[in-house]
């Protein structure tokens, strides 16, 4: 079991909040639901809290996941033309060469991402680590073809994925 370079259980609620609050974007309620069971069988581990955070999103109810869903920018969008993602987002999205994409490439990330809000009612979401535009837009194309509660269910297996590579980084 991998560990962390500082003890998470050692922290106090409002450094552990501060660490660890940006693993789901923008719900830093996750990480303060985590910190309550910090008693927990493998809390200090990195498999051991993911699996603790996991379970907090899981149980939390549709509204609040469709919140946490929500939290997430688009894909190559606005929030990353304006530079007002979150560091986390802004690496991972640099990761997959969406700073790189051509003005075409942007036309059709718009158009998917305004296609898949319009059908869906939340964004894209994709754990982009180790692909790149073209595979992304290939899986936007893809799952626009999913039921609702389909693509809702795979975002939450994509935030939980991105959730666990922001644990590793720490």
């Amino acid at each position: 079991m991998t560990t962390f370079r500082v003890i998470p259980s050692s922290l106090p609620e409002d450094a552990f909040v501060a660490r660890f609050g940006g693993i789901y974007e923008h719900s830093p309620w996750v990480a303060e639901a985590a910190w309550a069971r910090r008693g927990e069988a493998g809390f200090d581990t990195l498999t051991g809290l993911h699996g603790i955070m996991r379970d907090i999103v899981d149980a939390s109810g549709e509204p609040r996941q469709l919140a946490l869903i929500n939290a997430h920018p688009d894909l190559a969008g606005k929030a990353a033309a304006a530079g007002t993602l979150t560091d986390e987002s802004t690496t991972e999205q640099a990761s997959a060469g969406l700073d790189q994409c051509t003005p075409e490439e942007l036309s059709r990330f718009t158009r998917y991402n305004d296609a898949y809000k319009a059908r869906f009612g939340f964004p894209f979401i994709m754990a982009v680590r180790n692909s790149d535009r073209h595979q992304i837009l290939a899986a936007f194309a893809a799952r626009l073809e999913n039921s609702p509660q389909a693509e809702f269910q795979e975002a939450l297996r994509q935030i939980h994925r991105i959730a666990l590579w922001r644990l590793e980084e720490l």
